[in-house]
C-alpha cells in the first residue's frame, strides 16, 4: 500500500487545506503526467473537511491520503489511524446522494486492508463514506469492536462523533498502533483470476500484484523455470513443451496469463484454452475494462483480446484446413492441456460442426507449431484431478506424441511420471525426450484466502475418508466449508459473506439433475454477464438465481461459493455412489472412467471459492409423504449431510457469530 500524502493529524491541521492539495497534485502529476483542477478542489474541499472534523483529535493520530489499493487499481480517499482504530474515509462531496456503488466500494476497501494488510489484522477498521449533504442521525456504532464495522454515511459533524464515541468505546490494545510500523507492514492482495488478468493486460507483473502469503513465491519460481526453458530453446533453436502441474486453485491459470501479458507480451504469446466460458468471460472482461463505453473502442478491444486469448480447438482446426500457415504465436500457452482430445473425440464430428482434425490434439498442436523455423514454446498446464469429460487425453497421450515426434523435448515436475492415475502420467518412468524441473510444480494452493488446506480437506472428503477430513478440520479452525439444509439460510448466509465487492454465486453438477424439484433448475444462460454484472442486475451471479455447472465455472472462481450437492453423487453403504439420471429414475454409474469424472465435478465445484464454500444438501423427499419422489429420497440426503458433517464440514447453526450483521446499504442511501 503506497499514500501519496502522509502526516500526523497535529502537522496535517497545521497546513492549509490548498498545501494539502498542492502536494496532492504534485503526486498526481509525478504519476500521471496530468492535472486535474477539479480533483484538486475536491481534496481541498476533503482536507478542509478533515480538519474541521478532527480538530479536537489527539495530534499524533495519522492521516494517510489517496491510499493506492493495489488489486483494485483504485485508492482510497484517506486513512485516519489513531491509537486504537483504522478509519477508512471515502468522499462524496459533491450534492448528489451516494449510490450503492459507492457504498460498497467503501465496504470493499475496508475488506481489503483487513484480509490482505498485515498491519490491519486485529484491528477494528471503520469504513465511512463522507457525504457533506447526508442526513444528521446518532451515529449507530457496533457493540463488539473487532473485524470491519459496518459501512456508516455521515456528514462532516457525523463524523466528529462517530471518531469520538469509538474512540470512547474501543478499549486501547496493550500496544497502542505505531502509525509508521502500520504504513511498513506488508499489503499483499491476492488477485481473482479476472483482477489478474486485467491487471496484467494493463502490463503489471506478478511480483507487483503480489500474494497474501510468503509460500505463494512458489508461482515466482515456476515462471522463472518456464523463461530459463525458453532461454534454452531460443539458444538451441530447439522445441520444448513445458508442463506445468498442480493442484486445484494453484494458480496454473494466473502463471500462464502472466506468461501472455507479461514477461512474453511483446513476442505474442497466445493464451489457448479449450474451457470456453473461462475464454469468453476472460475476453468479455478485458474488452469492457478497455472501452466500457461500448462501440467502435469496444470492438476494437474485443478483437485485441480474442488475439490474446483463444479457443484451441478453433486455433487447432484453422490450422489443420489452413495446412501451410505457420502461426503467428511462436510460443503459445495450453491451459488444461490434459483436457486436450485424444484421437476418437478429436475427430468426431459435432453437431454444429464437421470436425477437419486426423489425430488427438497433442498431436496436432506439435505439428503446428513445428511449423517455425527454429525454436518454438509449448507451455501445457496441467490441473491434475480435474478431468471431467469423455475424449480428454490426459498427459499419457502427450507423452506418446512427444516420443514419437524426434524434433520435440519436454520438461516437467518429477511427479508428472509417479502419479497414480496411468493416464495422467507423462512417462513410464525416464526418458531421453524428458528432462525434470520441479519448480514447474504449483503445490500451494493459493485460491483459498483462508487457509491452505482446504484442497486437502476436499480430497479427503472425496476418498471417503471421515476421520481424515475432520482431523484437518479440527486442525484448522479457519476451513471454509459450512452446510445447511435449507435453502433460505443458504442464500442468507451467502448474502451476509459478500461485504464491499464480494461475489457470491450458486454452482452445481451438470448430472444434478433433480435440483429442480428443489427450485433450482435454471443455469446460467450468460456466463460472461454472470460473472460480470453487478446487482441489482438479476444477470449477475449475485442475483443466486440461476447456478454455473462444472463446465462454466472450471478455471474460473467466486469470492463465496453456494454448492447444490446432486443427487448424482452420494453416500450408499458407507462409498460414494456416482449417478446418472435417465428418463424418470437414477442409473448407478459402474464405469470407472466416468465415475472418476463426476467425482472430479465434485473437485471442481468443491474449489471454485476464494473465502468460504457454503454446500445445500436439499431436505429430500419424506417416505411418509403422500407425494413421495423417489427420484430423491430423504434418506440418501439424510446420510450424505452425516457424512460432511462428520467429516468437518460446519453446520450453519454452528457458525461462529458474525461481528455485526451485513449492513442494508439500501437503507443507507
Amino acid at each position: 500500500m503506497r499514500p501519496w500524502f502522509t502526516e500526523s493529524l497535529g502537522d496535517f491541521c497545521r497546513q492549509t487545506p490548498a498545501q494539502i492539495a498542492a502536494r496532492l497534485a504534485y503526486e498526481q502529476a509525478a504519476r500521471f503526467g496530468t492535472l486535474e483542477l477539479k480533483q484538486r478542489d475536491s481534496w481541498e474541499a476533503s482536507a478542509a473537511l478533515l480538519q474541521d472534523a478532527l480538530a479536537e483529535g489527539d495530534a499524533n493520530w495519522h492521516i494517510f491520503m489517496e491510499c493506492d489499493l493495489l488489486r483494485l487499481e483504485k485508492r482510497a480517499d484517506a486513512i485516519l489511524l489513531t491509537d486504537r482504530a483504522i478509519f477508512v474515509l471515502e468522499f462524496k462531496m459533491g450534492a448528489q446522494k451516494p449510490d450503492l456503488t459507492d457504498l460498497r466500494q467503501t465496504d470493499n476497501y475496508a475488506m481489503d486492508l483487513h484480509d490482505f494488510h498485515a498491519g490491519s489484522r486485529g484491528v477494528p477498521i471503520i469504513p465511512i463514506l463522507i457525504a457533506p449533504s447526508a442526513p444528521q442521525r446518532a451515529p449507530d456504532l457496533p457493540l463488539f469492536w473487532h473485524g470491519v464495522a459496518p459501512v456508516m454515511v455521515a456528514n462532516a459533524a457525523m463524523l466528529r462523533a462517530i471518531v469520538a464515541r469509538a474512540q470512547a468505546t474501543i478499549p486501547l490494545p496493550a500496544t497502542p498502533i505505531d502509525a509508521h510500523a502500520w504504513a511498513r507492514s506488508a499489503y499483499r492482495p491476492v488477485p481473482s483470476v479476472l483482477e489478474a488478468a486485467r491487471l496484467l493486460y494493463r502490463r503489471n507483473a506478478v511480483p507487483d500484484i503480489g500474494a497474501t502469503r510468503a509460500d505463494a513465491h512458489n508461482l515466482t519460481r515456476t515462471t522463472e523455470a518456464i523463461a530459463r526453458v525458453i532461454g534454452r530453446a531460443q539458444a538451441e533453436g530447439g522445441r520444448y513443451v513445458v508442463f506445468v502441474t498442480g493442484i486445484p486453485g494453484a494458480g496454473k491459470t494466473l502463471c500462464g496469463l502472466n506468461l501472455v501479458f507479461g514477461a512474453l507480451r511483446e513476442s505474442g504469446a497466445a493464451f489457448l484454452s479449450g474451457n470456453v466460458p473461462l475464454v469468453t468471460v476472460l475476453r468479455e472482461a478485458l474488452a469492457r475494462d478497455a472501452a466500457p463505453g461500448g462501440g467502435a473502442a469496444f470492438q476494437a478491444a474485443e478483437r485485441a483480446a480474442r488475439t490474446a486469448l483463444q479457443n484451441v480447438h478453433r486455433f487447432l482446426e484453422h490450422h489443420v484446413i489452413h495446412a501451410h500457415e505457420t502461426p503467428e504465436a511462436r510460443i503459445i500457452v495450453f491451459d488444461e492441456a490434459q483436457r486436450a482430445w485424444d484421437q476418437a473425440q478429436a475427430t468426431r464430428d459435432g453437431q454444429r460442426r464437421k470436425s477437419h482434425l486426423s489425430l488427438s490434439e497433442p498431436a496436432h498442436t506439435l505439428e503446428i507449431m513445428a511449423r517455425h523455423d527454429g525454436w518454438t514454446v509449448i507451455v501445457a498446464l496441467i490441473g491434475n484431478g480435474q478431468e471431467i469429460n469423455t475424449g480428454e487425453a490426459g498427459l499419457a497421450e502427450w507423452g506418446r506424441v512427444i516420443a514419437a515426434a524426434p524434433s520435440w523435448r519436454a520438461v516437467a515436475a518429477r511427479r508428472s511420471i509417479t502419479t497414480a492415475d496411468p493416464a495422467q502420467r507423462l512417462a513410464e518412468g525416464a526418458a531421453p525426450w524428458l528432462a525434470f524441473d520441479d519448480d514447474l510444480d504449483l503445490q500451494t494452493p493459493i485460491r483459498s484466502l483462508r487457509t491452505s488446506r482446504g484442497t486437502e480437506w476436499v480430497d479427503a472428503v472425496l476418498r471417503g475418508d471421515a476421520p481424515a477430513a475432520r482431523a484437518i478440520a479440527a486442525a484448522t479452525p479457519e476451513l471454509p466449508y459450512y452446510i445447511t439444509r435449507d435453502p433460505i439460510a443458504w442464500r442468507a448466509a451467502l448474502r451476509a459473506r459478500t461485504r464491499g465487492l464480494r461475489r457470491a454465486g450458486l454452482v452445481a453438477s451438470a448430472g444434478a439433475r433433480r435440483l429442480r424439484a428443489e427450485g433450482l433448475g435454471v443455469q446460467v444462460p450468460d456466463i460472461a454477464d454472470w460473472f460480470l454484472k453487478r446487482w441489482p442486475d438479476i444477470r449477475s451471479s449475485e442475483a443466486l438465481e440461476a447456478f454455473a455447472t462444472e463446465y462454466d465455472c472450471q478455471g474460473l472462481e467466486l469470492d463465496v461459493v453456494g454448492l447444490a450437492w446432486g443427487g448424482d453423487f452420494l453416500r450408499h453403504a458407507g462409498q460414494w455412489r456416482a449417478r446418472r439420471f435417465a428418463g424418470h429414475q437414477w442409473q448407478i454409474v459402474r464405469g470407472a472412467e466416468e465415475q472418476r469424472y463426476i467425482l472430479n465435478t465434485y473437485r471442481v465445484l468443491l474449489t471454485r471459492a476464494r473465502y468460504e464454500t457454503i454446500i445445500w444438501v436439499p431436505p429430500g423427499s419424506a417416505a411418509d409423504d403422500p407425494f413421495h419422489d423417489i427420484t430423491r429420497p430423504a434418506a440418501e440426503t439424510d446420510a450424505l449431510a452425516e457424512f460432511l458433517i462428520a467429516s468437518g464440514a460446519q453446520p450453519i447453526e454452528a457458525l461462529p457469530k458474525q461481528p455485526e450483521p451485513a449492513p442494508d446499504l439500501a437503507q443507507l442511501l
